[in-house]
């Protein structure tokens, strides 16, 4: 066990009129090599030590600093404080406290040479403690984050973020490919590489397209969904990390799924606690039935029908909303007219050298895509939409003068406003000294919830779908091979999506806005995502503050993602504490208006 002891030099007590310095010398009995670093503290009632702290690495065994004592004329009674604090070679490792001692040392008289015999007993009397070796003497002492009780709806917002992972890009375009082009076992004389050869012609070949999207769609989300397999793929290790508690050891995923739905009017049917509310209104009427179908057929269409309680369609239309604001759409309208011998606005011709050959697959598609114009939405009918469903719409010539007969103002103020109380329920929650209060999230998810619900109607239940369709289309068209030949783009930009780079190479031909579309990609993914968890969840019932602490902790990354592109995207802060009414009212200004001032800016420049 390592011991200190502490010396005077004989040499250095220097009596005056201004007081007297001391040497202290603090040595280690043995060198200890295990030890990363010692670092011996100082400390006095009165006077100066200097320096403050002292390190000896490896096998170093000696330390030294002065102490000033006060004038010599007076007498007053002093502590001298030495501490060794002897680090483990694991520098992550808290340091461990080895000595600590408290003694008297009489001021000094003008020459008094007993200080020396003084000071060695006082410092003789330290009683250094052992490493931790196992024994009582070793206290670890920290603080740890309060944990709020474990609420039921968790696991709907594990379904709502797994489902919205299922219905990413990447999955979608591996759905496609594997089936709309030759397997690489196709038996072909061509030396065409098979992965980029499809097995239809012509219009057919977006025909499949469309239906494989649809198709894709039908069983990621919705009543097709294999709902028990959607669970089991759950990882239990990061769902409590999200959560920031550990989940029920004693339950499954699909366990505690049946645990969070309710029971509607009594009888067998299953529905998420917001829908069993929606479906309590109606206790007289039954599930409707198609008069078209056999008696074999109806058990199976009652159960579709069923499912819709407790299997909704995790869309939300706000996706659509920020890839279109992020210039998607535009960028494939764009190359519409182009195919078609159209000329854009100005003199000059961005994509003059755009020359698609019938050689090439995505010839076919595009030809396919462009005659089915007729079955899309228009971009007035999604503007219309996003003013019903959010209150926000589009800017721009094909948008300009509409009328929109219902529209929810207040939304974004309550949705900015629920962002920024998680901003600071977080900066409370990482304070592990404060227990952070969930009762201001409640209440604004509770205003959120209740507009959501009241734009969930008329073209709510189809069009988000068709929507999604559509633009994955668009996505997976500009993310072709072919499409980085006509458009160019930046190859070193690690473009988490391969359809990005394109977007962003037809903004800067076009002289569009130079904000990377990753920003809206991740506002669409991210705002879809806590949303679903708003409109979804029982808000209207509940008084529970653990309820909401628990979904900001689980909806972390995402609301804090949101946020910050959001301000890359608008340059608004969500964070800042405001305290003027005219900037607090800029933030709830539509996004639409901030990326035209934006724009305008940028062409200023």
């Amino acid at each position: 066990m390592p011991r200190v002891t502490l010396v005077v030099s004989r040499t250095t007590v220097t009596p005056g009129p201004s007081g007297a310095q001391v040497t202290l010398t603090a040595t280690a009995d043995t060198p200890n090599p295990e030890a990363a670093h010692r670092v011996y503290e100082w400390s006095v009632d009165e006077g100066t030590v200097t320096p403050r702290q002292v390190q000896l690495r490896g096998t170093d065994v000696e330390a030294s600093t002065t102490w000033t004592l006060p004038p010599m004329a007076q007498e007053r009674e002093l502590t001298v404080r030495v501490t060794l604090r002897e680090y483990a070679r694991d520098l992550n490792e808290d340091p461990v406290s080895i000595a600590e001692a408290k003694q008297r040392v009489l001021a000094l008289a003008g020459g008094v040479p007993d200080v020396r015999q003084v000071v060695r007993e006082a410092i003789n009397e330290l009683k250094p403690l052992a490493l931790n070796d196992g024994s009582d003497n070793f206290v670890r002492v920290g603080l740890q984050r309060t944990q709020h009780p474990y609420t039921t709806d968790a696991i709907l917002w594990m379904v709502i973020r797994k489902t919205s992972n299922n219905l990413s890009f990447t999955h979608y375009s591996d759905f496609v490919d594997k089936r709309l082009f030759e397997s690489p076992g196709s038996t072909s004389s061509s030396t065409t590489p098979s992965a980029h050869r499809p097995r239809l012609s012509g219009v057919d070949i977006f025909r499949k397209l469309r239906a494989l999207t649809e198709s894709f769609l039908v069983l990621n989300t919705g009543v097709l969904v294999k709902f028990d397999e959607l669970l089991k793929s759950l990882n239990k290790d990061e769902e409590s990390g999200r959560l920031g508690r550990p989940l029920p050891g004693d339950k499954e995923f699909p366990t505690l799924w049946s645990d969070y739905l309710v029971n509607v009017n009594g009888s067998t049917e299953e529905a998420l606690p917001y829908l069993a509310l929606i479906r309590n209104k109606f206790p007289e009427l039954p599930f409707i039935v198609p008069a078209n179908l056999t008696d074999d057929d109806v058990s199976n269409c009652y159960d579709a029908l069923q499912k819709k309680l407790s299997q909704p369609l995790l869309l939300e239309l706000i996706w659509n909303y920020w890839h279109e604001e992020g210039m998607l759409v535009q960028a494939v309208n764009a190359i519409s007219q182009r195919f078609q011998n159209v000329r854009g606005p100005g003199l000059r011709d961005p994509l003059a050298n755009m020359e698609i050959d019938p050689l090439r697959p995505l010839n076919s598609v595009l030809w396919g895509y462009f005659q089915d114009e007729q079955r899309r939405l228009s971009v007035v009918r999604r503007a219309y939409e996003y003013d019903h469903e959010y209150g926000i719409t589009l800017h721009g010539k094909a948008v300009a003068g509409i009328r929109t007969a219902d529209r929810r103002s207040k939304f974004l103020e309550a949705f900015h406003n629920l962002l920024h109380l998680c901003v600071q329920f977080f900066r409370k929650d990482d304070d592990t000294t404060v227990v952070s209060d969930g009762f201001p999230v409640l209440n604004a998810l509770k205003e959120t919830h209740y507009l959501l619900a009241q734009g969930a109607h008329n073209q709510f239940g189809d069009l988000p779908s068709t929507a999604r369709q559509e633009m994955l289309i668009q996505q997976w068209l500009l993310a072709r091979p072919e499409m980085r030949e006509f458009l160019g783009g930046r190859v070193m930009v690690p473009y988490p999506e391969p359809w990005m780079d394109r977007v962003d190479a037809m903004k800067t031909l076009q002289g569009w806005t130079d904000i990377s579309s990753v920003h809206f990609h991740e506002l669409g993914v991210f705002g879809e995502q806590v949303l679903l968890s708003v409109r979804y969840g029982g808000w209207s019932i509940s008084t529970d503050p653990a309820q909401a602490a628990n979904w900001a902790r689980y909806w972390r990354p995402e609301i804090q993602g949101y946020i910050h592109a959001y301000r890359a995207v608008t340059g608004v802060d969500l964070t800042a504490e405001l305290t003027d009414p005219q900037r607090l009212s800029e933030r709830d200004v539509p996004p639409s208006v901030h990326l035209r001032n934006r724009l305008a800016s940028q062409r200023r420049r």
